[in-house]
């Protein structure tokens, strides 16, 4: 993560130097950098406290969210956006702490589903409030129309980038966050 992000004299420079250098696009894509860095370490040390990493939080929050607490690890994985490799691997350390558990698919003997446990109940019923606590001290220097409009300008920004397809690669790191 920058310390600082370049002024904005010093991006003119590197701009005299590098053509298809766009000062004003590269100040904007540094502060985009910093700020997600600064919103990852922030979600990270908050997790970290309930010794939980990101992706194991996703999963638990994704089994949360369905009305019979449970999925098929597939699922979980094409809504993560990781691989099913990675999935396993997250649901493989969630299932030895106790917080979710694998069992035959009822309507399909092939399938297996992950649901979460009492123990994954209690955990995220502890935590959850606490996280969301955070995200909105996190968002309070925006007033609701600053937010709004962040979003937009995010969901433009995400419009405009390619599609990446989940690999080994970006998904361990994903796993690990």
């Amino acid at each position: 993560m920058l310390k600082d992000v370049p002024r904005y004299e010093c991006l003119l420079k590197a701009a005299a130097r590098y053509p298809t250098l766009n000062p004003s696009d590269s100040e904007a894509f540094l502060h985009l950098l910093r700020t997600g860095d600064a919103v990852s370490a922030a979600e990270h040390a908050y997790l970290a406290k309930h010794d939980i990493s990101p992706g194991r939080f996703m999963v638990l929050m994704l089994l949360n969210r369905s009305a019979a607490h449970q999925s098929k690890p597939a699922d979980l994985a094409d809504e993560a956006g990781v691989t099913r490799a990675t999935m396993t691997g997250l649901v493989d350390t969630l299932e030895k702490d106790g917080l979710v558990t694998r069992k035959n698919d009822p309507a399909d003997r092939r399938a297996i589903l992950v649901q979460l446990t009492a123990a994954g109940r209690k955990l995220l019923g502890a935590m959850v409030p606490g996280y969301f606590a955070a995200v909105t001290k996190m968002m309070q220097p925006l007033n609701k129309a600053e937010r709004i409009q962040l979003v937009a300008l995010l969901q433009k920004i995400q419009r405009g980038l390619p599609v990446p397809k989940p690999s080994n690669r970006a998904t361990t790191a994903a796993a690990k966050r």
